[in-house]
């Protein structure tokens, strides 16, 4: 259990400011996350990692020389908002382009690629490699499907040796493809972790037994088992990650980087007693080891559990893996001369968005809509504690903090707006970026891509008419489906097309807008309420479908929770 925290919602800003403070030789604050303390040659590749808190060393330990150049670090077990990620880029890079890499989580895609398109915009150029490595979170046939988890260190080492060494940014993102190629991976926990605040673990495994396959963000597993002696469980992941070769790999004298990684809890001690028997296993197998890591990499907070990471070497890899490298949590050869950041240029938050004129009418609105935003967050507060619980059913029960803190952002935005004389539109807008910037994750993405729809038809201009509101919640839809989720795949969508679909009837029928609006709350609470009978099909709840079956999605419960709250 997480027993040292203040606010629960505040503990992943409070502990990356700790972070910032005990390891300012390497690393400063930034707009997103961090960045290095130290400065980088003109032209110089910058790789930029990142994903949700709650897995240290994994993000920020692993910026420094010779690794990362930043991370971008969002809320707990939550992707970081494209906002952050862009800051943390921006912060970055110094003219060699940017190489985004991270762990394929559904929110990490959605925020990444959306940092990459605004950096791209601004004449940055961006690749992206996305790590696969986690053998049981898809088949070998669809690899692309695949988690990230420990062998994210594997990618992030390689292509920050590669950059260190001056390569362009083609070449980074070719040997960190390369790499994320030849790494496998494969977990078990002996007990689930729990958040700050909560009063259970995630997910629970009955005493004497194991499950196999859990993910980092408190998934659990897909199987379970009798705990082994350590010498079972080094066969049980050898075993596993040997029947997966990647191609052209062969055993005899193939070299190889094993990573024996603690996810939280479990003993040091307790590893090298486990890794004794890995190093045997894969010497009588004819590998030859080179350079293994043992030790917590990537964890997910107080979790009981280990992973096993083989990273299958050619020569170039091999060179870059023993490259030097110095960063807070992993060292490797010789200390690297470096020239620290002039502080006074040190990257500074973007400026506030600027408000542009509007009409008197939409300005009433605004307030109007202010009040609903701040409804809007009462009852998220009111029902964070229950969304988190059912978030946890299959998913990794952050889904109540995360919207707690997007809608926290919103309602305090919406009122600095107004307070300048903001329109309606605009404190939609307003109100989005805020939400997406705070909140991260999959929820803070579509959230912040609804609320900027609505902003951008309603406008600054006139008081909407219902057929314009009906307007506005379609386009907010459109906006929402452009992520990729349809009705029936257990999300959102399964409330929200059923509230936009009842509420253009009801206007078109000529019901005014609190009668429509009403009847739409209706279909959608409903709607939410259906979709404790499907399975899942997006999302991390997508591999453990079967445990989800039972219990309402929470981001359609959040949906019909907002809607009905914005009605009153």
């Amino acid at each position: 259990m997480t027993r040292l925290f203040n606010e629960p919602a505040d503990f992943a800003d409070e502990a990356t400011d700790g972070f910032v403070a005990a390891n300012e030789r390497w690393v400063r604050k930034v707009h997103g996350g961090v960045a290095r303390a130290t400065t980088s040659p003109e032209g110089t590749v910058a790789v930029v990692i990142g994903g949700g808190s709650g897995h240290y060393p994994a993000f920020g330990g692993l910026v420094g020389p010779g690794l990362a150049a930043g991370a971008a670090m969002g809320n707990l077990f939550a992707s970081p908002s494209a906002q952050q990620v862009a800051g943390v880029a921006r912060a970055a890079e110094h003219g060699g382009g940017v190489l985004l890499s991270y762990g394929n989580y559904a929110g990490d895609v959605l925020n990444f690629d959306a940092a990459a398109r605004t950096l791209e915009a601004d004449g940055i150029p961006v690749r992206t490699v996305r790590v696969t490595d986690d053998v049981v979170s898809a088949p070998a046939d669809r690899a692309d499907e695949r988690r990230g988890i420990a062998g994210d260190l594997c990618v992030f080492k390689v292509a920050g040796a590669a950059a260190e060494r001056g390569d362009d940014l083609e070449a980074v993102t070719a040997i960190a493809e390369r790499a994320n190629d030849r790494t496998r991976s494969f977990g078990v926990a002996f007990s689930g972790c729990s958040l700050p605040g909560a009063d259970e673990p995630l997910f629970e495994v009955p005493e004497g037994r194991m499950a196999i396959g859990m993910g980092i963000h408190g998934e659990r597993g897909i199987d379970e088992t009798d705990v082994p002696t350590a010498e079972g469980l080094a066969e049980l992941l050898v075993g596993k990650l040997l029947d997966e070769l990647p191609d052209g790999v062969s055993l005899a004298d193939q070299k190889v980087v094993p990573i024996l990684n603690g996810l939280g809890s479990v003993k040091y001690e307790e590893l090298f007693v486990v890794y004794r028997s890995v190093q045997r296993l894969l010497a009588d197998a004819g590998v030859v080891i080179v350079e293994p890591e043992v030790g917590e990499l990537v964890t997910s907070f107080d979790m009981a559990g280990v992973s096993l990471t083989l990273f299958w070497l050619d020569d170039e890899l091999e060179e870059l893996w023993a490259a030097p490298a110095d960063t807070p949590a992993f060292r490797k050869g010789g200390a690297i001369e470096q020239e620290r950041v002039d502080p006074s240029v040190a990257s500074a938050d973007e400026a506030a968005e600027a408000i542009g004129p509007a009409s008197d009418e939409s300005r009433a609105v605004a307030g109007r809509v202010a009040s609903g935003l701040a409804a809007v967050r009462a009852v998220i507060d009111e029902h964070a504690d229950e969304l988190g619980r059912i978030d946890a059913i299959a998913g990794d029960g952050d889904h109540g903090i995360g919207m707690q803190r997007g809608a926290h952002a919103a309602d305090t935005a919406a009122a600095d707006a107004l307070e300048h004389g903001a329109g309606a539109g605009s404190v939609l807008r307003i109100a989005g970026d805020a939400w997406s910037d705070k909140a991260g994750g999959t929820s803070g993405a579509i959230w912040g891509a609804a609320l900027e729809a609505l902003g951008r038809v309603l406008g600054d201009e006139s008081r909407p008419s219902s057929a314009q509101v009906a307007d506005a919640v379609h386009a907010a839809t459109d906006a929402v489906l452009a992520f990729g989720a349809v009705p029936g795949d257990k999300t959102m969508v399964d409330a929200l097309v059923p509230f936009d679909d009842v509420l253009r009837e009801r206007v078109d029928a000529g019901s005014a807008l609190p009668e429509a609006w009403a009847a739409a709350v209706t279909a959608a609470r409903e709607a939410a309420d259906g979709t404790a009978a499907l399975m899942p099909k997006k999302g991390r709840a997508r591999t453990h479908a079967e445990q989800a079956v039972g219990t309402a999605d929470p981001g359609a419960v959040s949906f019909a929770l907002i809607v009905e709250a914005v009605a009153r």
